[in-house]
């Protein structure tokens, strides 16, 4: 079956942030990932996972400012030197917390510069963090997101993510495939997730529409997690959902599944 770890950005918002650690083993999971630790110091993170016997699976590089409605900034050509500074954030705080994977936004495309000029600066700025993130022993993964719920966001479908991974060339650079956003914008799911396993290290759920728990909407997840086993894919499924009430009671899906 699957390795389900929970998203405590979406998950067990009901406590601290610190506190959802102990409430995500509780519940059963055995990895944790979110958006970014960099409010807090790595260490008391580190004593959360290690209380909690817990792996830390993902999170993503600084993605500029997230409270002004800002969601990467990989494709900015003026903040070049902001995003490779944040590269080596990452690294020291995957040091301490012990992920093997870290994952760029590329950001709302910023207005201003031509097309050619976003894309290259997405690349180059890919190529540099491959290489010194695979120089400590860490993986880049990329994720493709709707338009819908970030308008502009400039990394929107697999056939771009694929193509901007060819062009970075690099062996340290996958996708990460979240479900949810894929579902809005193409569709296809089962087909490329099969197609593209080799080029896929992480995945990430929620049901369509709404964002909630699998079994809430149209996406048929029991296919889905079935097929993951059928093709081998070895890596951590991330559940980044809104729970529909409270994230105990709608872990349903969950215990069903694992049964």
């Amino acid at each position: 079956m699957p390795r389900f770890c929970a998203n405590l950005s979406m998950l067990f918002t009901e406590v601290e942030f610190l506190d959802r650690f102990a409430a995500a083993a509780f519940a059963g999971f055995r990895g944790v990932e979110y958006l970014f630790p960099y409010d807090f110091p790595a260490e008391e993170i580190r004593a959360r996972l290690d209380a909690n016997k817990l792996e830390q699976v993902l999170f993503n590089l600084p993605a500029g400012d997230w409270a002004k409605g800002e969601r990467g900034i990989a494709c900015h050509p003026d903040r070049v030197e902001e995003f490779r500074a944040g590269v080596d954030q990452a690294i020291a705080y995957a040091r301490v917390l012990g992920n093997d994977q870290v994952n760029c936004l590329a950001g709302i495309r910023p207005q201003g510069h031509d097309d050619a000029l976003v894309e290259r600066t997405f690349v180059d700025n890919l190529k540099f963090a491959a290489e010194k993130l695979k120089g400590a022993g860490i993986k880049l993964v990329m994720e493709a997101i709707n338009t819908r719920d970030i308008p502009g966001f400039y990394l929107n479908n697999t056939r771009q993510a694929l193509a901007i991974r060819e062009k970075v060339d690099s062996g340290n650079l996958f996708l990460q495939y979240d479900i949810y956003h894929m579902q809005i914008m193409e569709g296809d799911l089962a087909r490329t997730l099969e197609t593209n396993l080799a080029a896929i290290n992480h995945v990430q759920i929620a049901d369509n529409p709404g964002r909630n728990e699998p079994g809430t909407g149209e996406i048929n997840y029991h296919f889905l997690f079935c097929l993951l086993d059928r093709i081998d894919y070895r890596g951590w499924v991330g559940c980044e959902y809104k729970p529909a009430t409270t994230t105990t009671a709608g872990l349903d899906w969950l215990i069903t599944h694992n049964n």
